[in-house]
């Protein structure tokens, strides 16, 4: 029997080893001076897609592409590309729900399922669509209806589904079937809203959440973790978090200041409002914990300046390897198992984390871990089932 504490809530995988994933910048989010943008560091297919071949050379486990209507890339076509450049890494693909007539957005995921051979998983995103802006309950409403079809496409012969958004009688789903099996790729998803809430809960796999203070992570968590319960389920939760780790804590909390050093807080505003998400409450939330803080220190290590020019996760662990892979370790006695990191720019900060800490962190890719992956070549329509 093991000596290892059980976390206090319940998860889905109680085994301590983590998922660590790095951040691909398609939405024009890389810099050397945060709010100073640099020509060399846009977000074109080359850069982005260096950051990807680094982490995965560097052994990271998955990848987030995220999403949003800023210049960069489109992270569907992007994973395609990636998905044939790649050895081992997975690749977290957002997905804004309702852009894609949902079983053509099932064939698409499924389509790059199979060219990546399984490493693939779903970041599920129920923001505004560009141009609109419609009540928050109809959003979710729309995204749960999307995410039954993608699981009815990837789990059922047939469908035959009767919403308020949509109306669908398929006949055969062959055409989306996944490369993943035993329910296809996991769903991740994040939102602090209680509607946000209430989807995952019911339908998703991981929980993501942005920096806070661990008083209120581990809130949110208990909460998430008895929603699910009620719907007879169990979640794992994730962590979405920046990095800056340095052989010393002053070289940190230097690099830190130097990354803000060039800032004009109007310009950060800006950049904070072209993100469809800059009024969610997760970001207020941070917003709130930021100004309460006389330094952006909103915890021992937990800086939260990267928020003052940045929509989502606003907050960055700053320390020395030690105790960056000691705050790690906090998170996971609390129940974490995912971790999506970054750091400016993205490829030295890659490259710094995977030399300073992630060595020395027990890893696991969820997808396998929760045998959505097989270890042998699935019979789908595009292996070798009987071709109708």
């Amino acid at each position: 029997m093991s000596d290892t504490p059980s976390p206090p809530i319940e998860i889905r995988s109680p085994e301590r080893k983590v998922e660590v994933s790095w951040f691909s910048a398609l939405c024009g989010d890389d810099y050397e001076y945060l709010g100073v943008p640099n020509g060399y560091l846009r977000s074109s297919y080359d850069h982005c897609g260096d950051i990807v071949r680094m982490a995965d050379r560097l052994g990271y486990q998955n990848i987030l592409l995220p999403s949003s209507f800023v210049v960069g890339q489109e992270p569907i076509p992007f994973a395609s590309a990636m998905a044939a450049q790649t050895e081992n890494i997975n690749q977290l693909i957002a997905v804004r729900m309702g852009e894609i007539h949902p079983p053509m957005l099932a064939r698409h995921l499924s389509t790059i399922d199979h060219i990546a051979k399984g490493r693939m998983t779903v970041n599920i995103i129920s923001s505004d669509l560009p141009g609109e802006r419609i009540e928050s309950e109809a959003r979710y409403a729309k995204a749960r209806e999307v995410i039954e079809i993608l699981k009815q496409c990837w789990t059922q012969d047939s469908i035959s589904f009767q919403g308020e958004h949509y109306n669908l009688e398929i006949a055969s789903t062959d055409a989306a079937k996944p490369y993943q099996q035993n329910g296809g790729p996991l769903l991740y998803f994040g939102g602090i809203s209680p509607g946000a809430k209430a989807l995952c809960a019911e339908h998703c796999d991981v929980f993501l959440m942005w920096p806070e203070t661990e008083e209120r992570l581990a809130s949110t968590m208990s909460e998430m973790s008895d929603l699910a319960a009620g719907y007879d389920r169990k979640i794992d939760f994730g962590l979405r978090i920046h990095m800056i780790v340095r052989e010393t804590e002053e070289e940190a909390r230097a690099a830190a200041d130097k990354l803000i050093s060039k800032l004009d807080a109007e310009k950060g505003e800006e950049i904070k409002n072209r993100a469809q998400d800059n009024k969610s409450a997760g970001v207020l939330r941070q917003d709130e914990l930021r100004a309460q803080s006389d330094d952006d220190y909103i915890e021992d290590h937990i800086w939260s300046g990267v928020g003052r020019a940045r929509s989502g996760c606003g907050s960055a662990i700053v320390g020395n390897p030690d105790q960056v892979y000691a705050k790690i370790q906090r998170y996971i006695d609390m129940g974490i198992r995912a971790f999506i990191f970054s750091g400016y720019p993205h490829l030295d900060e890659c490259e710094l984390f995977a030399k300073h800490v992630l060595p020395r962190l027990d890893t696991t890719k969820l997808n396998i871990a929760q045998g959505r992956l097989p270890a042998e070549t699935p019979e789908t329509p595009l292996t070798f089932a009987t071709r109708k």
